[in-house]
């Protein structure tokens, strides 16, 4: 008898049987990939994933001894062994997924670990063929339906179902490896959602009844009946196939709730099994998921984020329902972050990539769409070219500002012709115009303020953190009444209060003075009658002059959105590039945040920027020749990074629930992850050398690093933090040091 895995029972009475492990792992994989046509493919894998334990040496391991096998490889050199020319191209995927499904997917060619290396000291013959009778292996006719009409397309599509079969395998290992332990310990998993199919009559439903209420209660405006005349002309176009669909509505149009209505409505016409709601920015992940939560219940969301890298965290024994669905996106409705999304996507590890077969048939709402990452923009395009094309997903653009994406001559993007959900984008960014833009030329700090103390309510909107805290600053010192500060300085939920704040103060016309980062841009409700906004891409100013007269209730001309050169601040060089190329398109459009304007702009920037749209050069590294498949999975995953920065999370203890959770990092009984949860509100992001100067000077501690790993950076001096300026760390004076940070 040969087994997978072992327990404490000398007598090996609970032991996992090697051959139920195998059937059992490819019985679910295959399962897993029936969506997408790939059952026969991750069935194979799962049959060849451990086939290595067939090797006496590691029944003896599993007995107590120290020997070491790779039983990753075996089966991966034995597909490729067994297959046929017609199959060699799907037995190398499987080779890859099966090679990886511990390690993660590995590189083709490279180190030690790269495939071609590990099957060079792979030797089937060593295993006991008793394999042969227990298992029922089929390796013919492996390939699902794909079509591709590129070279490049079939490269990178391969490569993506290659990832695929790797998704169904090692979800299906962990489960099965699961179910066996909490079998002989007496636990039990919660993964127990419900489907989306089974709830979607209720969830369009409650969300008609939302709609109604809303309705009901908002002003008869023109600003109100356009957003409804959008809603349904959205919900009217739900029965169209499957596939890519852009939704361009001014900001302020009410896009978050059409384009869920859209979802749901899509979904039921097609029987699509998920809906998946990326947004870019962490500032307005709560906010929206909190708006779906009410509406459907936490039984039917989740919300999957997190500033701390849980994946990096030890003692993660957490089991909880959430938990469980984070490592697989069980859940019919998930709202997750942009990084979130693309990482895992483009990833080589075996916990990442888990979830990845339950996109297939999804809705995707991509929310913000201007903000994909440039430097990955066609790694990105191909990926949601393949989700839309071979996995039966529809994926929605939807922003204010539509990014150009869509294929033209000389640039390789997406097929979006026809596929506009809004009625009339250019016509609606007429009825919506509800602000005039003004170019002031350079203004200082002094300029600055000066303006702001001739405006009741104003909203000031710059390009770095570091301004806008001397900006504020010296409105304050200038005694202007209601100045408030609004920046990733601050940790979430004291911006969610300063956010209740300002619009308490704005609804009941009282002083408000708001300096802000662009975090203010993107997804946040407000509403100020006068907006001033430091020289950016054409799409920031846009998404500034959303804050302004929002909802049309006053005079158009008299909603002044003023864009000013920021005198004495150092501009970011990416901010730079998109000035100049706003500058090159300004004095062609009479109305600038036209979609015609919109779309000149994008195409200006993405001409410039060239093949920096794929600034690491990862689509080079899935490449077919006449040799076979030439996949760097592990380079690209390592590549693939949204956020560029590098800023390292420091926790701030601001209130009785932060106190409590940091208390409990010294419990090792409670798991790593939920306390990440219960402290992801609480954390600012600084750069790694402040981070290292206040860890130097005490004033920073990594909290229980023996249990918890070095994720958990602790604020110890409270006198570096206040409501109003967030966390300061460049003031040595401030810190007792006379070192200050860059």
């Amino acid at each position: 008898m040969y087994f997978a895995h072992s327990s404490k029972d000398d007598g090996k009475g609970d032991w996992q049987p090697l051959a139920e492990h195998l059937s059992e792992v490819a019985a679910l994989a295959a399962q897993f990939g029936a969506p997408w046509r790939g059952d026969r493919a991750a069935r194979v894998a799962g049959l060849l994933h451990d086939l290595g334990k067939y090797h006496p040496d590691f029944q003896r391991r599993l007995e107590g001894s120290c020997i070491r096998v790779d039983h990753s490889i075996a089966g991966a050199a034995l597909i490729l062994d067994l297959a046929g020319p017609r199959d060699r191209g799907m037995a190398e995927l499987i080779a890859y997924a099966v090679a990886g499904h511990h390690a993660g997917l590995p590189d083709r060619i490279g180190d030690n670990s790269s495939l071609k290396q590990r099957l060079l000291d792979a030797d089937p013959s060593c295993l006991d063929p008793v394999w042969r009778t227990e298992l029922a292996l089929n390796v013919r006719d492996l390939a699902p339906t794909v079509s591709y009409q590129r070279k490049e397309a079939a490269e990178f599509g391969l490569s993506f179902l290659g990832r695929m079969i790797f998704s169904c395998l090692v979800d299906a290992d962990f489960k099965n490896t699961e179910a066996y332990y909490n079998r002989i310990e007496g636990r039990t998993a919660d993964r127990d959602w419900p489907t989306l199919r089974d709830v979607l009559a209720a969830l369009s439903e409650r969300l008609d009844s939302e709609l109604v209420q809303k309705a009901a209660l908002g002003s008869d405006t023109p600003v109100n009946r356009l957003r409804q005349r959008v809603l349904t002309n959205v919900r009217g176009e739900a029965n169209e196939a499957p596939g890519l669909f852009t939704l361009t509505v001014p900001t302020g149009g009410g896009k978050t709730l059409t384009s869920l209505a859209f979802a749901l409505d899509h979904a039921r016409a097609h029987a699509m099994r998920r809906i998946i709601y990326a947004i870019p920015f962490t500032s307005v992940i709560d906010q929206t998921a909190g708006i779906f939560r009410d509406l459907f219940g936490d039984d039917i969301v989740l919300e999957h984020h997190s500033a701390i890298d849980e994946e990096k965290v030890r003692n993660l024994s957490s089991r909880d329902k959430l938990h469980l669905a984070m490592e697989d996106w069980a859940a019919p409705v998930v709202v997750t972050t942009t990084v979130q999304l693309f990482e895992s996507l483009f990833s080589a590890r075996p916990s990442r990539c888990r979830k990845l077969h339950n996109i297939a048939e999804s809705v995707i709402v991509l929310d913000e769409a201007q903000t994909l990452p440039r430097h990955l923009l066609l790694p990105i395009m191909r990926a949601i070219e393949e989700l839309a094309a071979n996995y039966g997903c529809t994926v929605v653009l939807c922003t204010a500002t539509q990014p150009a994406l869509g294929a033209r001559k000389g640039f390789p993007g997406l097929p979006l012709d026809g596929r506009e959900l809004a009625p009339d984008p250019a016509g609606l960014a007429r009825e919506l115009r509800r602000t005039r833009l003004d170019f002031a030329g350079p203004m200082d700090n002094v300029a600055l303020v000066d303006a702001m103390s001739l405006e009741r309510q104003a909203l000031v909107i710059v390009n770095s953190r570091a301004h806008a805290l001397d900006l504020y600053r010296d409105a304050h010192a200038a005694g202007l009444e209601g100045v408030l500060h609004l920046t990733t300085r601050q940790y979430a939920v004291h911006r969610r209060e300063i956010l209740d704040d300002v619009r308490a103060r704005l609804e009941n016309d009282r002083p408000c003075r708001l300096i802000a980062t662009s975090l203010v841009e993107a997804g946040v409700d407000v509403d100020f009658p006068r907006v001033f906004r430091a020289e950016a891409g054409l799409d920031q100013i846009a998404q500034a002059a959303g804050r302004c007269n929002r909802e049309g209730r006053r005079d158009p001309d008299a909603s002044v959105v003023t864009v000013f050169e920021a005198v004495g601040d150092l501009v970011p060089s990416e901010i730079k590039g998109l000035i100049g190329d706003f500058s090159r398109i300004r004095d062609k459009h009479a109305d600038l945040f036209s979609p015609a304007a919109i779309q000149d702009y994008f195409e200006e920037v993405f001409w410039r920027v060239g093949d920096g749209l794929d600034g690491k050069k990862l689509l080079r590294e899935f490449k077919i020749d006449p040799n076979g498949t030439y996949f760097q999975y592990r380079t690209v995953g390592e590549k693939f990074r949204v956020i560029e920065s590098g800023l390292l999370p420091v926790i701030v203890p601001g209130d009785e629930a932060a106190q409590r959770a940091v208390a409990d990092l010294g419990n090792a009984a409670i798991p790593s992850g939920k306390l990440a949860r219960q402290l992801q509100g609480y954390i600012v992001q600084v750069p790694p050398k402040a981070r290292a100067l206040l860890m130097a000077n005490g004033h920073v501690t990594l909290m229980a690093e023996d249990i918890r790993g070095d994720q958990f950076a602790v604020l110890q001096a409270p006198h570096l933090y206040t409501k109003e300026t967030g966390l300061i760390w460049e003031d040595g004076s401030l810190l007792g040091d006379d070192q200050t940070f860059i």
